[in-house]
C-alpha cells in the first residue's frame, strides 16, 4: 500500500491553548498537575484529527512543552552542570533561566531551527560528557495513544542530528562523533523499551542530512546506524530528512541500515528521480515529502500525483506520501478563518487540511486517479484561479523594480566620514546606551488594539491611548537616564504583521498561530502579490515620540529580509523579487522619516542568516541578493542619519562578512546567552562599524546584576574597540513585564557608566 504519513504535528492548540497553559503555569496561577493535563489533552486531540483526516499512524513524542530538543536532551540526561537536578522545574529554568527561591541560573542558549523562525535550545556537552536514559516522555505519550486507540510512531531527534545540533564546551577537546558509541546506547535502550510496548517503528528525525558533512560526519552516520541495528535488529527505523535535498549524501542516505528513508520534494524536487532508483536498487521504503510543510498554499494535486505516479511505476506500491518537514511550522485549521478574501483563502490550506492532502495524495497513487477526481477537479480549479488572477500582478511595482540602480544600494559617503557627522550630531557619550525597540506590552495596551480593531472604541480614543503609551516609555527612559530612546511600539501586535498590515500584497488572518519558541507564537502576513506602501506606516508615532524629548528617537522598522522570511511568502515567483519589492517600500518609509527628523533609525534584519541556504553552494547568491535589499532600503538617507539593525540567535561566523557589507552604521546582536562567544566573529573579522553586544537576555525572566553586565561588557572589549560598544539587551522587551524591565535597565545604565568611567580612566592612565 501506498502510506500516509504525517513527520510532526503543531503542538500550540487552535486557541493557542499550551500558551496560556504555560503563562499561567509559569505565573503561578496553574498547578503542575493541570499543565500535565492541558497537555495531554492537546495530544489526543491533534492524533483524532490526524487518524480522521486518513493519516496511516500519528507521530508521538512530537509534542513538547517548550522545544523537542530540549525534551531529548533531557531524555540522555544531557543536563549542564549549573543546573540544580532537584529543582522541581529544571526543565523550564533549563529554558528559560530561574532567578527564584535563591536560584539564580541563566538559560541555555537558543538558536534558530536550520532555516526557520523556530528557536530550539542548544544542548551542551561537556568534556567527558555521558549519556543515560533519564526521563519517560516518549514512552509515557507513545502508551497514552495506544490506550486511545490510535497507531503511534514514536518521533525522535536522530543521533548524527542531536551532536551536530549541539555546542561543545570549551574545554570539550574532541570530535563530537567520539560520543556516538555511548548516545546510540541510550538510543538502543530507547528502541527496546519500545518493543516491549509492541511498538515497532520509529521516526529518527535526521534533517543535517542534508547539509554538507565533513568525513568523520558521514562516518558518524554509517556507524551510528549499524550500532542501532545491530543492537536492535527487530526495531524498524524510518528517517526523514527535510529542509534541502540529500545531494552528494544520497548514497550515505540509501545505505545505511534502515528500513525507510524521507526526502523532501518540495525544497528539492529535482531529487525525486535519483531517490526513486535508489529505493528500488536497495529495497529502502522511500516516504516522499511532497506537500509543503512550511507554507500556506493549497497543494497541486494534480501535479504532485504526477510525481507520485512515476515513483508507482518504478516501486509499485511499495512507498510513503507526507509533509515536506513536521507541520509544526504551519498554522493549524483553515476552516476556522472567517474574515480571509473568499479568492485567495481557496488558495491556501492550514496543516488540518494538509493532512487530507498527504491522504489524499497516498489515496490516489494507490488506487489511481478516479479515485480522487473530485479532490483533482478542485484542486486544479484553484491552481487555475491563482494563476490568472489580476490581484497578484501590479504594473506600477514592475516597472519600479525595473528601475532599480546600483547606486541605490549605496550610502553618500563611507562609514568613517558618517561617524564623525553622526558623532557631532548626536553627542553621544561612550558606551552610549539604548533599547532595542519595544517595551512591555501590557493588558491595557493590547486590549485597546484589539478594541480598536473590532470597531469597540473610535480613532480618537485608541491614538490618545496610544500616545498616553508612548509619553509614559519615553519619560521612563529619560528618568532611566538612556541616550538613544525609542517610542516603544505599543500600536504594533508583531514586527512583521504590523508592517504587513500597511503594505499592499498582503493578507492577514485572524488564528494563522505558528510557535517560534517556547510561549512565543506569532501569525506571520501572507503574501499573495506584489509589494508596495501607500502611505508612510511609522513616521507619526516616531515624529510625536521625538517632539516629547530632546534625546534622539530612533525610529523602528523591521528589514526586507526579515520581513520575506518571517511572512508565508507567495512560491510563485523567486524570493530575491519579494524581497527586493519589500525594500523599495522600507526605503520610502526611511527617506519619510528622515524628513520628519528622526536622526536614528533602525532596520532589523533578524532573519538574515536564518535565510541562508543550508548548502555551500548556494549561498553566494543568497548573500549578495539579501545584502542588496537591505542596502536598497537602508541607503536613501544622508550621512548625518545612522542606520542601526539588529540581529539576533544565530550563529554569525559564516555570514560574517555580509554583515559587514551591509554597511549599518550600528549593529546589535545577541551575545548574552552565550557569554559573548558570537562576538568572536566580529573580533576575527575587524567589524569596523559600531556593534552593540546584548549584555541581557530578555528572553528570560531573570534580572542580571551590574556586575555581571560590566564583566560581559569587558569580554566584549577585549574582541571590539571600547569606542565602537554601544550597550543594550538582547531583543526587544516587548514580553516581558515592566518591574522586571525596570530593574534590568537600572543596572544596565549603571553598567554602562561604570565602563565609561573605568575606559575613560585608562585612557587617561
Amino acid at each position: 500500500m501506498v502510506l500516509a504519513l504525517n513527520l510532526g504535528f503543531p503542538r500550540i492548540g487552535l486557541k493557542r491553548e499550551l500558551k496560556k497553559a504555560l503563562e499561567s503555569y509559569w505565573k503561578g496561577e496553574m498547578p503542575h498537575e493541570a499543565l500535565i493535563a492541558a497537555g495531554k489533552e492537546l495530544r489526543l486531540r491533534h492524533w483524532k484529527m490526524q487518524t480522521e483526516a486518513g493519516i496511516s499512524f500519528v507521530p508521538t513524542n512530537d509534542f513538547s512543552f517548550y522545544d523537542h530538543i530540549l525534551d531529548a536532551a533531557c531524555l540522555f540526561g544531557c543536563i549542564p552542570e549549573r543546573y540544580d537536578l532537584n529543582d522541581p522545574d529544571l526543565y523550564f529554568s533549563m529554558a528559560r533561566g530561574n532567578q527564584k527561591n535563591g536560584r539564580d541560573v541563566i538559560a541555555m542558549e537558543m538558536t534558530k531551527w536550520f532555516d526557520t523562525n523556530y528557536h530550539y535550545i542548544v544542548p551542551e556537552l561537556k568534556k567527558g560528557q555521558t549519556f543515560k536514559l533519564s526521563t519517560d516522555k516518549i514512552f509515557t505519550e507513545t502508551k497514552e495513544a495506544m490506550d486511545a486507540g490510535f497507531k503511534p510512531c514514536p518521533v525522535l531527534i536522530g543521533p548524527v542530528s542531536f551532536l551536530m545540533l549541539a555546542k561543545k564546551a570549551d574545554d570539550f577537546g574532541a570530535c563530537r562523533c567520539t560520543l556516538i558509541p555511548n548516545l546510540v546506547t541510550v538510543y538502543a535502550e530507547i528502541c527496546n523499551k519500545l518493543l516491549a510496548m509492541g511498538i515497532d517503528w520509529i521516526q529518527l528525525d535526521e534533517p543535517c542530512l542534508a547539509l554538507d558533512l565533513e568525513p568523520e560526519y558521514v562516518q558518524a552516520y554509517k556507524d551510528a546506524y549499524k550500532q542501532l541495528k545491530d543492537a536492535v535488529p527487530k526495531i524498524n527505523i524510518f528517517v526523514p530528512t527535510y529542509f534541502e535535498g540529500l545531494r552528494d549524501n544520497l548514497d550515505l542516505a540509501f545505505s545505511l541500515p534502515v528500513q525507510a528513508i524521507g526526502v523532501d520534494i518540495v525544497r528539492a524536487p529535482d531529487q525525486l528521480d535519483a531517490c526513486i532508483k535508489k529505493a528500488k536498487e536497495t529495497g529502502i521504503f522511500p516516504v516522499f515529502g511532497i506537500v509543503d510543510g512550511r507554507n500556506v498554499w493549497k497543494n497541486d494535486l494534480s501535479a504532485s500525483l504526477s510525481k507520485l505516479e512515476k515513483a508507482k511505476a518504478v516501486l509499485g506500491d511499495g512507498f510513503g506520501v507526507s509533509g515536506s518537514c513536521s507541520l509544526l511550522h504551519t498554522p493549524i485549521d483553515l476552516d476556522v478563518e472567517t474574515k480571509i478574501d473568499p479568492e485567495i483563502k481557496n488558495w491556501m490550506a492550514y496543516s488540518k487540511q494538509k493532512l487530507t492532502e498527504i491522504a489524499t495524495l497516498a489515496q490516489g497513487a494507490w488506487h489511481g486517479r478516479e479515485t480522487i477526481k473530485e479532490a483533482l477537479q478542485a484542486s486544479d480549479k484553484a491552481a487555475a484561479s491563482r494563476k490568472t488572477s489580476k490581484r497578484i500582478h501590479n504594473d506600477d511595482v514592475q516597472r519600479r523594480m525595473a528601475s532599480i540602480t546600483p547606486a541605490m544600494s549605496k550610502r553618500k559617503n563611507p562609514f568613517n566620514v558618517r561617524r564623525k557627522v553622526q558623532q557631532a550630531d548626536l553627542k553621544l557619550p561612550s558606551f552610549p546606551t539604548t533599547t532595542i525597540g519595544s517595551f512591555p506590552q501590557t493588558p491595557d495596551i493590547r486590549n485597546a488594539r484589539s478594541a480598536f480593531k473590532k470597531g469597540e472604541i473610535d480613532d480618537k480614543a485608541y491614538l490618545a491611548a496610544m500616545k498616553k503609551e508612548i509619553e509614559h516609555v519615553v519619560r521612563y527612559q529619560e528618568e532611566a537616564d538612556l541616550d538613544v530612546l525609542v517610542h516603544g511600539e505599543p500600536e504594533r501586535n508583531d514586527m512583521v504583521e504590523y508592517f504587513g498590515e500597511q503594505l499592499n500584497g498582503y493578507i492577514f488572518s485572524s488564528n494563522g498561530w505558528v510557535q517560534s519558541y517556547g510561549s512565543r507564537y506569532v501569525k506571520p502576513p501572507i503574501i499573495f502579490g506584489d509589494i508596495s506602501r501607500s502611505r508612510p506606516m511609522t513616521v507619526e508615532w516616531s515624529k510625536y515620540a521625538q517632539s516629547l524629548t530632546k534625546r534622539p528617537m530612533k525610529g523602528m522598522l523591521t528589514g526586507p529580509i526579515t520581513i520575506l522570511c518571517w511572512s508565508f511568502v507567495r512560491d510563485d515567483q523567486p524570493r530575491e523579487k519579494t524581497a527586493k519589492q519589500i525594500a523599495l517600500a522600507i526605503r520610502d518609509e526611511v527617506v519619510d522619516l528622515e524628513k520628519a527628523g528622526i536622526k536614528v533609525i533602525q532596520i532589523d534584519e533578524p532573519a538574515l542568516r536564518e535565510g541562508l541556504p543550508l548548502r555551500d553552494a548556494d549561498r553566494d547568491a543568497y548573500l549578495k541578493w539579501s545584502v542588496d535589499a537591505f542596502r536598497i532600503s537602508a541607503s536613501g538617507v544622508e550621512d548625518s542619519t545612522q542606520i542601526h539593525t539588529h540581529m539576533c540567535y544565530a550563529d554569525f561566523n559564516d555570514i560574517i562578512e555580509s554583515i559587514g557589507a551591509l554597511d549599518a552604521d550600528v549593529i546589535s546582536i545577541e551575545t548574552s546567552r552565550s557569554q559573548m562567544e558570537l562576538l568572536g566573529a566580529f573580533g576575527t573579522y575587524k567589524y569596523p562599524n559600531e556593534i552593540g553586544p546584548g549584555v541581557y537576555d530578555i528572553h528570560s525572566p531573570r534580572v542580571p546584576s551590574v556586575e555581571e553586565m560590566v564583566n560581559l561588557l569587558e569580554k566584549a572589549t577585549k574582541v571590539l574597540p571600547a569606542d565602537l560598544i554601544w550597550v543594550n539587551p538582547d531583543c526587544g522587551l516587548k514580553t516581558r513585564g515592566w518591574p522586571e524591565t525596570k530593574a534590568a535597565l537600572e543596572n544596565m545604565v549603571k553598567a554602562a557608566k561604570e565602563m565609561r568611567s573605568k575606559h575613560k580612566a585608562s585612557n587617561a592612565a
